[in-house]
Order: C-alpha cells, then structure tokens, then sequence
C-alpha cells in the first residue's frame, strides 16, 4: 500500500483525539457534518475538553496535508475534502432509540460518505461501537452499492473498537491498549501497523473483524453487569438500613473483590452498548437475562433516588408539593461536559411528577446542549440564600467538593449524596 493518507470521520469524543494522535505521523483530514463543530476545532477550540487546546492549535495545518503531503491535522465538513485519502476511520456514535434498539443511522450516513469517495485499494476501518456482523453485513454493503465497488476485492475493511474514557486525562487515546482487526491477514497487518505507529500502549491484532466487534461490546456491557450488582445491592442495604459504601470498604479488604460502586449508568457506552449485544442475540435466537436485567437494574436508579429523597422529605416533615429541591449535576460523569445518555435527568423527571420544583446547577455542562437535547435549563449560579427542601449531589465535579453544602443544611434542606463521596455524618443519606 502506497504511503497512509487517512480521514477520520466524525470528530466527536473519539474522532478528535484520535485524529490529532495520528496527525502527529500521518497527514489527516478530519471530516465532520456540523459546520460549526469544524469551525471551533479548526480555531483551537474543543468543546468537549479531550484534546488541550494548545496541543490542537499545533497539531492544525492550513492547508489539505494530503495534496501537500505533509504531516498535520486539516478538518473539513465538505467531504470533497478526503478524496485523496486512501485510510477511512468512522468514529460516528450508536445511539439507541426511545424504545432501546441500536440506531446504526450514523454508521449508514458516514457509510455512504465514504462510498462516495473510495477507490480502489483503499481501507475503511470502523471504530463506532456495534453488535457482531454489523461491519461487514450493514455498513460495507452500503460502500457497496454507493461505490459500485466490491468488498475484499476492490476495497478492503478493517476494526478497531475505541476505548475513549471522556474526562479521563491519565487513560487517554495513545496510552490505552487498541484492538484491531482486518477483513484479510494482509490488510489485518496494515490497521495493526498503522495503529501501533501512534498508539504508545501498543496493540492487540484480533483474529476477525466480528470478534473485534464482540470484544467491544462485552467490555462495556460487563462492567454495566457488575455496577448493575451493586446497586441491587444498594437497594437491599438500604432497606436493611446498612450503610452500602461501609459494606463495600470491608468486601474490598479481600485481594479479589471488584471494587464496584452504586451510582447512576449513563454516557455513550456503558448505558448503551448492552443493547446491542442484547439485540443481536435476539436475532440468533437467544434471549440474554443478565445483560437486559442489569440494563433494567440501572436504568431504575434515578427514579430509585427521587423516591429515596421524597420519602427523606416526609419523614422529616418536610411537605412534598411545591417545594424546592436543588440537583447539583447534569452530565454524565464527574468533571466532564458530556451530557449524552445521562441518567441524572431520570432523577429531574421524577421529582418532578411528585410536584417538586428542581433548579439543576452544573458549572461543566453547556447549557445550550442541555437545553437543544432534554429541554431543561440550568441555574446560572449557584445562590446559597434560595432556602431548599433538598439538594441531591447527583455528580461528584471537583467545584462541588469545594462547595459548603453544609450551608443548606442549616436552612433546613435534606443532603443526599448519590456518589457517596461526601462523608457519612455530613448527609441524611448516601445511594
């Protein structure tokens, strides 16, 4: 294969990092639909704080690196753009649908994208996390059609599963172990090289695209399995009035204990990538019990906790209807603005059904985002004086720890952390 020219296609929370990561060998060009994403990354400007700022500006180039034949990372949303390439990587998101069931919309529409522009000899590696087949029996038939094209003939395929942890500044893209695969031994070698090139942590070459694919999806679906336990566990310790972090603390003494903890799933991956596991065993005719029971255990818990509050609430004589109660946190996880998938709205929606008014404050996530994807708004700043019934740390950002929440407390307010990082004696109740 003459020298790698590569296109990274949707510059998201995996796209960006990944495309800056091999701008660093390659020449790239980052190829994403929103225009004003594209705009924001090619002034510097990451929204969603992967990639520093300052390691961006220097990794952009002014001109296409592929015509020039440089090294450097250019970023365009007219696809015109990577025809000169002859590497394809597709890092659109899987979501899942109102009813739970894997939309692969992105994976066709990037699919077609890349049939518009492929020739002959070129790869197109995917990296959007899917069910096994989904790669070669959904998206290369799509290059297919759209190119005229023939698969392992004219173009081949390859993938590697992305590993992005969002917010996570130690686990980032070149320190994580990347899979990879292809769709011949020839072409497996080519993905495997050109990831090791830039991936520090090294590579492991996977025997087939599909069990690439399947490797993916259990990674997450076993740890939603596993955090999915502990809050069941939650459940029964609270009703048994045990303090649930005081029992873990214990189990963990023991050399093998899996140091899980209770708390809300949500985000892009862990909340979502059951489904497709789950969806695909349907289809070959098996119905999985414990990856949709751990599915429906933590997709429970933000009602579990609004509950928990409300009955705090009457048993401190606390009336129900039409008092105030502050959410501090909206995203998905700590010291992170992603909002995808994220749980803490479960927690809004049903105190809110019991007649409750919810300020949310959250000083990382964006407020338009916020408000375009779930239609609520944020409290601009956080006013110690407004007197609340309650205040739920539903997100554990570092600003939060800094904050006096014992302040509320003196105004009467029930304190329920739900990450369980505040200590004991300072809250009515952790999940």
């Amino acid at each position: 294969m003459p020298s790698i020219r590569i296109a990274v296609i949707g510059l998201g929370y995996v796209g960006l990092p990944l495309a800056r990561l091999f701008a660093t060998k390659y020449p790239v060009i980052g190829f994403d639909v929103n225009q004003q994403r594209v705009n924001e990354i090619n002034r510097g400007i990451d929204r969603t704080l992967e990639v520093d700022e300052q390691i961006l500006r220097d990794s952009l180039v002014s001109e296409n690196p592929v015509t020039s034949e440089t090294n450097g990372l250019f970023c365009s949303f007219n696809s015109e753009d990577i025809k000169g390439c002859n590497f394809y990587v597709v890092t659109v998101p899987t979501p899942v649908d109102k009813n739970n069931r894997p939309d692969l919309t992105p994976l066709i529409k990037a699919s077609k994208t890349v049939g518009c522009v492929i020739s002959k000899g070129d790869i197109v590696v995917y990296e959007s996390t899917v069910y096994p087949g989904a790669t070669e029996e959904d998206c290369l038939p799509v290059i297919e059609k759209v190119s005229g094209l023939i698969y392992n003939i004219d173009f081949f395929a390859g993938y590697s599963p992305e590993r992005i942890n969002p917010g996570d500044k130690e686990h980032t893209v070149e320190k994580i172990r990347k899979v990879t695969s292809g769709s011949t031994p020839e072409v497996a070698e080519i993905v495997d090289s050109t990831y090791r090139s830039v991936i520090k942590a090294g590579t492991y070459k996977a025997s087939s695209i599909r069990v690439a694919e399947a490797a993916k999806v259990i990674e997450n679906s076993q740890r939603d399995i596993n955090i999915a336990f502990v809050n069941e566990l939650a459940k029964i310790f609270n009703a048994m009035k045990i303090d649930t972090n005081d029992v873990l603390e214990a189990a963990s003494t023991k050399w093998n204990f899996l140091p899980f903890k209770p708390g809300l799933v949500g985000g892009h991956c862990i909340g979502v990538d059951p489904y497709y596991l789950a969806q695909k065993a349907q289809q070959a005719g098996y119905h999985p019990e414990i990856i949709l029971a751990g599915r429906r255990m933590n997709d429970s818990m933000g009602k579990y906790v609004a509950s928990e509050v409300v009955k705090l609430m009457i048993n401190n004589e606390i009336p129900i209807k039409n008092s105030k109660i502050l959410m501090l946190g909206i995203t998905f996880k700590e010291n992170c603005p992603d909002i995808r998938n994220t749980k803490a709205t479960d927690i809004y929606h049903e105190l809110v059904s019991y007649g409750i008014a919810v300020d949310i404050y959250d000083p990382w996530a964006s407020p338009d985002e916020v408000r375009h994807e779930y239609g609520l708004a944020l409290t601009a700043n956080l006013d110690k004086s407004v007197n609340y019934n309650a205040v739920i740390l539903a997100v554990a950002h570092r600003e939060f720890l800094e904050i006096d929440l014992q302040a509320f407390k003196t105004h009467g307010a029930i304190l329920y952390d739900v990450k369980g990082i505040l200590p004991r004696e300072q809250v009515h109740a952790r999940l």
